[in-house]
């Protein structure tokens, strides 16, 4: 029986012994398409010519993650015994960070003329936007396999994120109406990302821009289109210009790892005060010296320490990952000036479990602490949290879940 079931259903559908055979599921979602997702696309002002159109042909996608079929049970919450967090050495690959900065080097040359106006129009550095094309698509290389209306339709009829997958197949027609792109053309990845920059359709509507004046807002053909939708979305989140994304460090015996976070920001020359210094040995930029800038302690002392500007968090905004922001200023810094890897090195920092730091969350919060989402990611008030615990109690603060540490804070 189960594997009648999984046949039936694919990877990724949980089924129950009741649950309707494909065969139903498929004619449920085109009476989805007809009634409820023509009833939204209405509402935000879709016209029945460009809609019947585009849903023509629309097919579900089994073979797509996370998907929850009509009849059946959602899968349960992932367990929290999972091993999380091994070194952050393997996300730095340096070969593929090599491999990435040599063709960023040469498309940044070949496409200097349309980056030094994107820049002038925008303030986004051009190798920013050149290490986000490479860390998203391979600069345009990267294959789109899917038909996005095919993974959006299917995601918002029967995933664990409906909600938000319809909200992003109606951009995805705002955008086939609005003559952006046909549903042909529409090619994008699993997940529905779109394009050489991966974005959503709401992301395409809000920040792609014309910039080959062609009169179409092309992210899978154009390479000036692309790069100038990148750097309006980075200016639109608030991207500063003139300012760095962020300086390798040392923090010196003495002072605290537990100052990290943007809602503890100071001028860098307060920083300075203190003792941080580049790791470089280079001074700071004299234009950054008033300017605030956070502490980043990604490993605790396990790791490279940092002192990034507000232009690190914008990053962020394109994907919410400190490592991700990381990598992308680490490889545009190799871009623009040819330097290497991170001076600190990424140590080993115990293969915590997730239910190891979640349990040592829980006992933080019981004591007053702020650890921010008690959900067994060792975000920044999590980190910086430990680090006060182990200051109180006098340890000296690694500022990062570990073994030793999960056995005294109880």
């Amino acid at each position: 029986m189960a594997l009648a079931l999984s046949i039936v259903f694919g990877p990724g559908v949980s089924a129950a012994l009741s649950a309707p055979s494909r065969a139903d599921v498929e004619g449920q979602f085109q009476r989805w398409i007809a009634t409820d997702l023509w009833r939204e696309a209405q509402n935000a002002g879709i016209s029945k010519p460009a809609f019947d159109k585009a849903v023509s042909d629309l097919t579900l996608n089994w073979d797509l993650p996370d998907l929850v079929a009509p009849g059946t049970t959602p899968p349960k919450e992932q367990s929290q015994s999972q091993a999380e967090f091994s070194s952050p050495a393997s996300y730095f690959s340096e070969k593929r960070l090599q491999g990435l900065a040599a063709t960023g080097r040469t498309l940044a040359s070949q496409h200097g003329s349309t980056l030094r106006k994107v820049e002038a129009t925008y303030g986004v550095p051009g190798s920013i936007l050149v290490a986000i094309w490479g860390r998203e698509s391979g600069f345009g290389k990267a294959k789109m396999p899917y038909r996005a209306l095919d993974v959006l339709a299917t995601k918002a009829f029967m995933s664990t994120r409906k909600d938000m997958f319809q909200r992003e197949l109606i951009s995805a027609l705002h955008m086939i109406e609005g003559g952006d792109v046909t549903a042909q053309q529409m090619r994008g990845s699993w997940a529905g990302a779109l394009g050489q920059p991966q974005f959503m359709p709401t992301s395409f509507l809000k920040y792609a821009v014309d910039f080959d004046g062609d009169g179409k807002r092309d992210i899978w053909n154009s390479v000036p289109d692309t790069l100038a939708s990148i750097a309006n979305y980075l200016v639109k989140s608030g991207w500063q210009r003139g300012r760095d994304w962020g300086f390798e460090i040392s923090i010196p015996d003495g002072v605290s790892c537990a100052q990290e976070g943007p809602d503890r920001a100071q001028p860098v020359s307060a920083w300075t005060a203190e003792g941080l210094t580049r790791i470089s040995g280079k001074a700071f930029p004299s234009r950054e010296i008033k300017q605030d800038a956070m502490m980043l302690v990604p490993a605790g002392t396990f790791g490279p320490e940092f002192l990034v500007t507000p232009n690190f968090y914008v990053i962020k905004e394109y994907n919410n990952s400190d490592l991700y922001a990381l990598f992308i200023g680490n490889l545009a810094d190799r871009i623009a000036g040819g330097s290497g890897a991170f001076k600190g090195s990424w140590g080993d920092v115990g293969k915590m479990l997730r239910s190891d730091v979640l349990a040592m969350q829980k006992a933080l919060v019981a004591q007053g602490y702020d650890v921010g989402k008690v959900d067994g990611l060792p975000g920044f008030k999590t980190r910086r949290s430990l680090g006060e615990w182990q200051t109180k109690n006098g340890l000296t603060p690694t500022c990062y879940p570990s073994a030793s540490l999960k056995a005294k804070l109880r």
